[in-house]
């Protein structure tokens, strides 16, 4: 009955799982089931409605995260062994939050861990897990000013993030001999669109190192684009003093003119069909 397309989405995205989580049935739950249904159907499903959430606007994402954490407490007070709790509580880590993971979202995570760090029938040190990785996905929020920071390029020259100027700057953190970050430099060459939006200047990459072995980021050197920023972290301060959460290597930011951040350790294929739809 809805026609627009976008109110469907919208609709979907917060009623999704009403049918799972109806505490008014009551179905077997095991290592294999939760509320009657096999655990990698419902990793799917959850990869789906991922999916969907990314279609809707943040504010409706989050309305809808909560809606489903607010069930799933709902279906764990009636019945705690219903599995329902801890399987979306599970699924959110691995999807999420996990650095591997293809559809991982630190906004939507922050959201859900943080309902999970006041959850009482977890332990203290649960408890106290999930407020600190909500803490992490608190740095450089969707749509704030990035955190400003120094870097130099080989020859030592100093600079600032503040200090590259371009409507769109790109931040990439990588590692030299790094086969995903090698992976992420060949796609970035090989987009026509990137490419040209690099050459008039509306787009800037600062590939950033963030470690210590300096003369092995300097062999490295070669594999780099000329046109691009490349520089290291002469104060330790990225990871050191956590100005950035990068929990894996490689890692990428959009940033717009005033250094807001538009997307934020997105995935690869994520980032790459926002570059060339700019």
């Amino acid at each position: 009955m809805i026609e627009s397309q976008q109110e469907a989405a919208e609709y979907l995205a917060e009623h999704y799982w009403d049918a799972f989580t109806d505490t008014e049935r009551t179905y077997p739950s095991d290592s294999l089931l939760s509320s009657g249904v096999r655990k990698r159907e419902i990793e799917q499903k959850y990869s789906n409605w991922i999916s969907i959430l990314d279609m809707v606007d943040l504010k409706v994402s989050e309305k809808s995260l909560n809606r489903l954490y607010e069930r799933a407490l709902a279906c764990e007070k009636k019945d705690t062994s219903s599995n329902v709790f801890e399987t979306f509580a599970s699924l959110a880590d691995r999807y999420l939050y996990d650095p591997n993971s293809p559809v991982r979202n630190e906004e939507y995570y922050l959201h859900y861990a943080s309902r999970l760090a006041s959850y009482e029938g977890y332990s203290r040190e649960k408890r106290d897990g999930y407020a600190f990785h909500a803490g992490n996905c608190s740095l450089n929020r969707l749509g704030q000013p990035a955190a400003d920071f120094r870097f130099a390029d080989s020859k030592g020259k100093i600079r600032r993030l503040y200090d590259v100027k371009a409507p769109y700057t790109l931040l990439f953190f990588s590692n030299p001999g790094c086969e995903a970050c090698m992976n992420i430099i060949e796609t970035l060459k090989a987009e026509p669109k990137v490419s040209e939006m690099i050459s008039a200047g509306h787009l800037a990459v600062l590939n950033i190192y963030i470690d210590e072995d300096l003369q092995g980021w300097r062999d490295y050197m070669p594999v780099y684009p000329d046109d691009w920023y490349n520089g290291f972290d002469p104060d330790m301060v990225i990871r050191g003093d956590n100005l950035y959460s990068v929990r894996a290597i490689p890692s990428l930011y959009l940033l717009d003119k005033e250094k807001r951040v538009i997307l934020k350790d997105a995935p690869e294929n994520k980032m790459m069909y926002y570059l060339v739809n700019l």
